[in-house]
């Protein structure tokens, strides 16, 4: 009997649902009706989301033979349209064909060699049935993580329908699901690292350097070495190419709980930095880093997409070791959602294999590590981690489980949680879930933010520079000396020189000494002089001389390359200065309200601090904090997140705009 009150497609689910669960309509309501608070309101998207929950949960029993029938995909398609426009008349043809016809394809500027027949691509995955939007994706993606992860489906929505017009047609949903099926079967057939034996809640989630795939290769020095190169989600394997077959791998563990990290990197001949298409891990471990190179003829893809992959499974283990979770099903659902986000971006690089997308739009870690207040996200996350029952048919943990991804490690009292999360995830789950989209709202607000300032300085034009650069390098060559010492000073390298300017300045200070200090200065300086001209160093030196020529024992390829970095170096050193300036103007002038209201709070506080305080006390307390965070209890102490806000906010004051002209007015 169809309920005049919903719509065509919500009756349609409505029911599947009953057909699904072996009940009749009516009891299906009734059971709904029963639970139901009227104060809640919104009756016809609460019944679409109590039916589709209960669907979903039968659903997953069986996930893998319902992706391979496609019955998966046109069920949870319609649950999105039905939640979208649970109620009133769905729309209809007519309009999605206008809705359609505002689709435009958008690609990224930067690739401006995507052939032209990309455009013609897109008909393909659009059809003339209604599509889903955004909130429809996420609200499925927050009941099931297999196409979506509630914590960064909006990004995955956003890239994955670029080409649409930020609109998701249902051959592009049931294509996407297809090839997550098809890389999940591809990983399970890969074949382990030789030497290694894979831990048991290991799994392989990406290969190169095979035959039917593109080459690998680690520097080691001056030699280089092609091999297949294996990330799971614990470490990184690299097998070295034999004769006959591959040498035992070499383990680059990412799990462990240490100061490690990976970065992108640039090789070339004899050292040369010239291809930007490497990385290197850096680790206690390894002295030297290890240096793979992922060799393409055009752009680094592959290697942004290997960079990508592993900080995630980095970040992941950092972000688990600092959660310090008591019971491990926190960590294996933690490890299947990001499994699960891997897999989705080779899906979408599949998909879009023309238009590669930026992998950490559908990766987690690497994603709010970049973005700001991204931490805050992370740390809701860990909250929801405490509720989560991998028991549970539609939790990530068990969704790999069906699809044979993953081996049953659960006991039996964990599978007690089933039938409690049966009842859960047919209720409301709202109030579980404000902060952490209230975290996500947040960050992408601020992300805007700083992608306008971002953009607003690469519209700025670099200036190039003369002779000048040489000169102030050659003047400040005296300089050297005295800069290394004061670095190691200020790094603990020399504790006892530490130790004794911190006495002397902190003496000084208190004494109020700062004027005898600074004539024993300038009576040194004098006595400098006296000594330079009883040296007679004016006739000895009657120029200082600027050589621009390159090393004698460097070659000619070598020194091009020096000094065509030195180049870039000091252009970069000399825009960034500008970028400063013009941030700071910006905040003088109040193109940036919001920073400029910090920045003069900022400086009336200090200014009453200054004026109620003793100056002496200020800087004995500003050397003595500055001295101790360099030092290793300082580190230990170290807050990043405050020097993260800082960043976040600086990063999004929008510069003021520059305009170039010829002639001067």
């Amino acid at each position: 009997m169809e309920r005049k009150h919903l719509s065509s497609i919500a009756n349609h689910v409505l029911r599947t649902t009953a057909q699904e669960l072996g009940t009749s309509v009516e009891h299906l309501v009734e059971e709904f009706e029963a639970g139901w608070n009227p104060e809640v309101g919104d009756y016809s998207r609460k019944l679409m989301e109590f039916c589709s929950s209960k669907a979903l949960i039968n659903l997953c029993q069986n996930i893998e033979e319902r992706l391979n029938n496609g019955s998966y995909s046109r069920f949870t398609y319609d649950m999105m349209l039905a939640w979208k426009n649970p109620s009133g008349a769905l729309l209809e043809k007519p309009q999605a064909e206008n809705e359609d016809s505002k689709i435009s394809v958008n690609l990224p500027t930067e690739q401006d060699d995507i052939p032209l027949f990309y455009s013609d691509l897109m008909p393909l995955l659009v059809n003339d049935e209604p599509s889903v939007g955004e909130d429809a994706f996420v609200w499925l993606g927050s009941l099931v993580p297999l196409v979506a992860d509630i914590v960064n489906g909006r990004f995955t929505f956003e890239t994955l329908t670029a080409p649409t017009g930020n609109r998701l047609f249902f051959p592009a949903y049931d294509k996407f699901l297809k090839e997550i099926d098809n890389c999940m079967k591809h990983l399970q057939k890969q074949a382990t690292p030789k030497g290694v034996e894979l831990a048991d809640d290991e799994y392989i989630l990406h290969v190169e350097g095979t035959v039917t795939t593109q080459r690998v290769v680690r520097h080691i020095e001056g030699t280089s070495w092609p091999g297949r190169l294996t990330l799971t989600n614990h470490a990184l394997y690299f097998e070295a190419s034999g004769v006959l077959t591959y040498d035992d791998a070499l383990k680059i563990d990412l799990s462990r709980d240490i100061e490690h990290g990976v970065k992108p990197a640039a090789t070339g001949p004899w050292g040369a930095p010239l291809f930007d298409k490497a990385i290197i891990y850096e680790s206690p471990e390894f002295q030297e880093g290890v240096l793979l190179e992922f060799p393409e003829m055009t752009s680094s893809t592959r290697r942004n997409h290997w960079l990508a992959l592993t900080k995630e499974v980095l970040l992941m283990h950092k972000f688990l070791s600092k959660l310090k979770a008591e019971s491990p099903i926190q960590a294996r659902e933690m490890h299947a959602r990001t499994i699960l986000s891997i897999i989705r971006l080779h899906a979408a690089r599949e998909m879009l294999r023309i238009c590669p997308p930026d992998p950490t739009k559908f990766l987690i870690f690497s994603l709010y590590d970049e973005l700001p207040k991204g931490d805050y996200v992370l740390e809701q996350l860990a909250e929801s981690l405490n509720k989560v029952n991998i028991a549970q048919p539609c939790s990530a943990h068990s969704i790999l489980r069906k699809m044979n991804f993953s081996e049953p490690t659960i006991s039996e009292i964990e599978e007690k949680g089933v039938n409690e999360k049966r009842e859960t995830i047919a209720g409301s789950e709202d109030d579980d879930k404000t902060s952490l989209e209230s975290a996500i709202n947040q960050t992408r607000k601020e992300e805007r933010e700083v992608v306008n300032a971002k953009e607003a300085i690469e519209g700025l034009k670099d200036e190039g520079i003369s002779e000048n650069a040489f000169i102030l390098m050659e003047l400040l060559k005296p300089l050297k000396s005295g800069f290394v010492w004061f670095r190691e000073t200020l790094s603990w390298e020399r504790p006892r020189t530490t130790l004794v300017v911190i006495a002397i300045v902190t003496v000084i200070v208190y004494k109020e000494w700062v004027g005898k200090a600074i004539s024993a200065g300038l009576l040194v300086l004098v006595a400098k002089m006296i000594h330079a001209r009883q040296e007679k160093l004016k006739d000895k030196k009657k120029e200082i001389t600027v050589c621009t020529a390159f090393e004698p024992s460097a070659s000619t390829r070598e020194n091009i390359v020096s000094a065509q970095y030195m180049y870039m170096t000091i252009c970069q050193i000399i825009h960034q200065a500008n970028v400063t300036i013009l941030k700071l103007h910006s905040v003088l002038v109040s193109r940036a309200p919001k920073h400029a209201n910090v920045m003069m709070v900022g400086i009336t506080g200090l200014a009453i601090l200054l004026a109620v305080s003793p100056l002496k006390y200020l800087i004995i307390s500003a050397v003595l904090h500055w001295m101790i965070m360099r030092s290793k209890l300082g580190k230990y102490m170290k807050n990043n997140q405050n020097e993260r806000r800082v960043k976040e906010w600086w990063d999004s004051i929008p510069p003021t705009p520059v305009r170039i002209v010829d002639q001067c007015l």
